[in-house]
């Protein structure tokens, strides 16, 4: 299973991989029902969660019926008990990046929302948009979402710059990447090439850099307010294990 999901992942471009997963999730889902682990964002319970990773594979992390992973679950959980997203009694106008199968159709459904999509390739984004280079008005947005996706972007300070841009004054972002909390600097090397060694030492063939500690900073100097949230802080060893999270995941939250 685990070398089959390795495959799959590193041959399979990600925008077939997200139509195909509508068809294979539902029969994944069968297969794995038991009462091991839960997936918070659905409520269902599974025997097992199924492997993941483009390089080294992670067991139990990949939610058969939500297709979330470990740090999906964890923001899930932080959104819906730390902000006023699902709240009806507020209205917010929302960009999310590379939009997640796991949120796209429950942030769809709520109608106080003014939900926007965007990426270059997602069959999900409403708006094909570079990230260095959207097509939105200066202080457009109240939140925006952009989880695991600057670590695919060369010039991520033009990025980061784009999100402060349209986000609006008082506005606040969750810009999640992969993280190498023990190193202290950030790491690229555009000179690494070879898909294998990118996978090896970015962790995945398309990333271009491993971010460190300094990451946090980069964002302060942009310009944003930035809160580093440890939020599996907030539950006990068997919630995490039962929830499958990343113990020690933090959680960038941005504030203008």
């Amino acid at each position: 299973m685990k070398k089959l999901f390795k495959i799959v992942l590193n041959i399979i471009p990600r925008p077939l991989l997200i139509r195909l997963s509508y068809v294979v999730r539902p029969i994944l889902a069968f297969f794995l029902k038991g009462n091991k682990f839960t997936d918070p964002i659905d409520g269902k319970s599974f025997k097992s969660f199924l492997p993941y990773g483009y390089g080294t594979q992670r067991n139990n992390v990949l939610s058969p019926s939500t297709l979330s992973l470990e740090r999906h679950r964890l923001l899930w959980l932080y959104l819906k008990n730390e902000t006023d997203l699902f709240s009806t009694s507020s209205t917010f106008k929302v960009l999310h990046f590379a939009p997640e199968q796991a949120f796209y159709k429950r942030f769809r459904k709520l109608q106080h929302l003014d939900y926007i999509t965007t990426d270059l390739y997602s069959p999900l984004a409403d708006v094909k948009a570079d990230i260095c280079n959207l097509p939105f008005d200066n202080d457009s947005f109240d939140i925006i979402l952009c989880n695991h996706v600057l670590e695919h972007i060369p010039n991520d300070t033009k990025a980061m710059k784009e999100l402060y841009r349209v986000m609006k004054t008082g506005g606040m972002g969750i810009f999640q990447i992969p993280q190498d909390l023990s190193r202290e600097k950030t790491f690229e090397d555009d000179s690494i090439t070879d898909k294998k060694e990118r996978a090896k030492i970015f962790g995945q063939y398309d990333h271009v850099r491993v971010y460190g500690r300094d990451y946090f900073d980069k964002l302060r100097n942009i310009g944003f307010n930035v809160e580093e949230v440890n939020y599996t802080t907030n539950f006990s060893e068997e919630e995490i294990e039962r929830y499958c999270l990343a113990k020690g995941e933090i959680i960038p939250v941005v504030r203008k």
